[in-house]
């Protein structure tokens, strides 16, 4: 038997108090309270369709705004799952997944394997998703690839700035379910020809 694939992660700072507990091989059930209503639905639908279990419990200084919360829940998180994949031997390693929500559409493709970096494309026009800025949606993955040692690239059309993101976010889950999952065919190695 395996062990398990989880951490528990904590950043404190003046401006925030985060603490995270991933496990990988979850059921999709988030427990999450951040103080911002959307980044806590787009983190619920993330452990859902990635199968995750996550706990998310932050404290920010939502009163400057929300970029500082945002942007470390995001570092806490990404940090988690990269200590949950430990050196990534045995995980398939790419995902991809394409989500339809009414009128918006995105597709995600991901690489686990430990390389950072993000291309993010969703046409978002809005100031805010509720009380969230829409441009810290973008952020928000960017900096999760980075901590989290992932390659993302995700591409987003539609009309609803809610809908987008949220397909955008269950995209990228899907394609991480895909890519965090064990291929008994490589055993304890990496699906790398390094």
């Amino acid at each position: 038997m395996t062990a398990p694939r989880s951490a528990v992660r904590q950043r404190r700072t003046r401006e925030t108090n985060i603490a995270v507990h991933l496990a990988i091989d979850g059921g999709g059930q988030g427990e999450v309270a951040t103080g911002l209503p959307f980044l806590d639905h787009l983190l619920r639908a993330l452990a859902m369709h990635a199968r995750f279990d996550l706990e998310v419990k932050a404290a920010g200084d939502l009163e400057v705004d929300a970029h500082h919360t945002v942007e470390d829940v995001a570092v806490v998180l990404g940090e988690a799952l990269g200590e949950a994949l430990g050196d990534r031997a045995g995980i398939a390693r790419f995902g991809d997944a394409t989500v339809p929500l009414d009128e918006a559409r995105a597709m995600a493709a991901i690489d686990c394997g430990g390389r950072a970096y993000a291309m993010i494309e969703l046409p978002l026009v809005g100031p805010s998703i509720g009380s969230l800025p829409a441009t810290l949606v973008p952020h928000f993955l960017e900096t999760f690839a980075a901590r989290g040692g992932l390659t993302v690239h995700l591409v987003g059309s539609g009309r609803d700035d809610h809908h987008l993101a949220e397909a955008g976010v269950k995209a990228v889950a899907r394609a991480l379910r895909q890519g965090c999952a064990i291929d008994a065919t490589l055993a304890d190695r990496s699906a790398s020809t390094k």
